[in-house]
């Protein structure tokens, strides 16, 4: 069976679980081609990530003015169609914050991918979050082209703009896949009736090399390490406020901040302000490696997120045996257990996030250690890459037969 995965910008430094499950799907025996939107404008640092990048086909590679040829083609050889995707990019734009003239432009890329998958033969478009990528791909579905899916992930997907044509999403789609539990929960209350059914849940993962990575010992050097992209609704001004309490008790400490984004210049003039300029490095995008030579480095993974779904990040730092200090937002929860593999507290509150932080950076190691295993094995049972790849296979499989619907075994 041959698959297009389509996003936004394919490859992103933290959307490294789209290229696992991709390289899952292709050992399940499925041929996936990757199409990206827009070209990726961010250095990659990681080689693999530059690997996919020469394997993307990209819809606007010719600029906007790109997509005029494709457009006036679609509406000549198929005017009935393009009315009727007219009329739904219309209806999906006319409520949305993000505007009609946004949703037309979204057909006209549409127009560009029907050209595409018919010339690759694609057999159903998976669309990777529930924002612009589902609904150019919704869009190709109504002008001719095949059947299509999506995952929703969380902040981008679930608390946006993108919620509004989240039932017309569903209803048009094959089936809908969520993250995690809380993600499946929110698609359920937006799924029409009668389409509850479409609804899955397909957990990301993490690859053999972390799954089969040996026990390392926590290091005795009072490090935490934060991987998330610089941006508001990950939480870095509670993070670095934390910090400051922390400083002022007089212990010691530092803190690793991997990852790069708009607030990145903020972040850093309020490190500066707080005097955490010698505690708090930022560090920038790095590659798998080198992000997974940080966690090992590290006594315990921080995340100070105030919107999420579930990161991959914590289920890295869980297969690498190190205990992860979260929020209790989006589908965290369904991972880290409190006192058992880490620590959970609320979004936004300063003084307990310190306080989880505090215990990380001086607690013996070995009950840390302790913490870090039953992690791994929590990771292990429930975020195997290859076998959440296997039940996506056996998604498109079933909708190329006409058994969309049908119910796989719940996941773990």
């Amino acid at each position: 069976m041959k698959v297009a995965y389509l996003t936004n910008q394919y490859p992103k430094t933290s959307h490294t679980f789209v290229r696992r499950e991709i390289a899952g799907l292709e050992e399940a025996g499925l041929e996936v081609e990757r199409i990206s939107v827009r070209a990726v404008d961010e250095p990659l640092v990681d080689e693999g990530d530059r690997a996919e990048r020469d394997r993307t086909r990209v819809l606007l590679a010719r600029g906007v003015l790109g997509l005029v040829p494709a457009t006036l083609a679609t509406c000549a050889c198929q005017p009935l169609r393009t009315l009727r995707a007219l009329c739904t990019a219309i209806a999906m734009g006319w409520n949305s914050p993000r505007g009609l003239m946004r949703h037309l432009a979204y057909l006209a890329e549409a127009c560009v991918l029907l050209r595409l998958v018919s010339q690759l033969r694609i057999e159903h478009v998976h669309a990777h979050f529930s924002t612009n990528p589902a609904d150019v791909a919704l869009l190709c579905r109504e002008l001719g082209g095949p059947p299509f899916s999506f995952t929703a992930h969380g902040t981008a997907d679930l608390g946006s703009a993108a919620v509004e044509s989240l039932p017309i999403k569903i209803e048009k789609a094959c089936f809908a896949i969520a993250v995690c539990e809380d993600g499946r929960r929110k698609l359920l209350q937006r799924a029409p009736r009668g389409h509850e059914h479409k609804v899955h849940v397909v957990r990301c993962g993490v690859d053999r090399r972390f799954l089969a990575a040996e026990a390392s010992r926590v290091p005795g050097e009072p490090r935490l390490v934060c991987v998330a992209r610089l941006s508001p609704e990950k939480g870095l001004g509670v993070l670095l406020r934390a910090a400051f309490l922390l400083a002022q008790e007089g212990l010691d400490f530092e803190i690793s901040v991997l990852g790069d984004g708009p607030e990145r210049k903020p972040l850093e003039v309020l490190a500066s302000a707080l005097r955490l300029s010698g505690r708090v490095r930022f560090e920038g995008w790095k590659s798998g490696a080198e992000v997974h030579a940080h966690i090992l480095a590290a006594r315990a993974l921080v995340l100070a997120s105030l919107s999420e779904g579930l990161p991959v990040v914590i289920m890295e730092a869980l297969a690498l045996r190190r205990p992860v200090i979260a929020t209790t937002v989006g589908g965290i929860a369904e991972l880290v257990v409190p006192g058992e593999c880490g620590w959970l507290v609320p979004p936004g509150s300063v003084r307990e996030l310190a306080a989880a932080m505090r215990e990380a950076l001086t607690r013996p190691a070995a009950e840390l250690e302790a913490m870090g295993s039953r992690g791994a094995l929590r990771v292990a049972a429930a975020h195997d890459a290859s076998a959440q790849a296997r039940r996506m296979a056996r998604l498109f499989r079933a909708s190329r037969l006409g058994q969309a619907s049908a119910r796989l075994a719940p996941s773990v």
